[in-house]
């Protein structure tokens, strides 16, 4: 029997490979809304950061986000991604 591959990920923070199913997907919407997607199925367009706070505020640091999603993030949206990740809301 073949092994199921496991869908990998790179994190925007750390940069490192992890599985799909380890990382938190930040999601761009087709209105430009940016959001956690806990359950990485929401429409637009993704990228995949650690669940750990640090690892977003790398990518915060290094504008990982913002050259992904080919826009300026408000610092509010930040805020309101850590917070989210912080209260683990894995709904």
């Amino acid at each position: 029997m073949q092994q199921k591959r496991i869908p990998m990920r790179q994190c925007v923070g750390c940069r490192e490979m992890k599985p799909k199913k380890e990382l938190i997907r930040v999601v761009k919407s087709p209105e430009g809304t940016i959001s956690l997607d806990f359950r990485g199925k929401a429409p637009g367009r993704g990228a995949y950061v650690c669940p750990d706070p640090a690892c977003l505020k790398r990518a915060m640091k290094s504008k990982a986000l913002e050259r992904g999603f080919e826009t300026t993030i408000p610092q509010e949206v930040y805020d309101g991604l850590l917070a989210a990740m912080e209260e683990g809301d894995h709904g």
